[in-house]
């Protein structure tokens, strides 16, 4: 029995080739303005889904983009949510972060406490004796 995911329905768009800088290529689809809405909903994997107006962080890139301005590829029988620097990138929708994803105001939570945001687990480096 095979146990891998089976491949997802190709998205029913023309396509045109992605050149890569070092000549690889792959088929990414023409999204028309009026179905990019349809399109994310469909493929964005996370929730809340963002809205295509909304701004993100390629951290790949380290470059923000607007969502509207998203890509879709298709390879190895797989449709691909792909920011628009995914040829220098290869940022795809995993690697979209909110556009403020950095800023320190983000390191409090609504509780007003600060939150562990370098992973430490409350240990910090200046207080260890080694």
């Amino acid at each position: 029995m095979d146990n891998e995911t089976p491949p997802d329905e190709k998205l029913p768009y023309q396509t045109r080739l992605m050149y890569f800088p070092n000549g690889a290529s792959v088929e990414e689809f023409i999204i028309p303005d009026e179905d990019r809405e349809l399109v994310l909903e469909q493929l964005y994997p996370f929730s809340p889904i963002p809205k295509l107006t909304d701004v993100m962080y390629d951290i790949h890139a380290d470059k923000k983009f607007v969502v509207k301005d998203f890509r879709v590829t298709w390879e190895h029988g797989m449709n691909y949510l792909v920011s628009p620097y995914y040829p220098e990138s290869g940022g795809t929708v995993i690697d979209w972060w909110g556009e403020n994803w950095d800023d320190d105001e983000l390191a409090d939570d609504e509780s007003g406490e600060e939150i562990d945001d370098d992973f430490d687990m409350g240990d910090n480096l200046e207080d260890n004796p080694f």
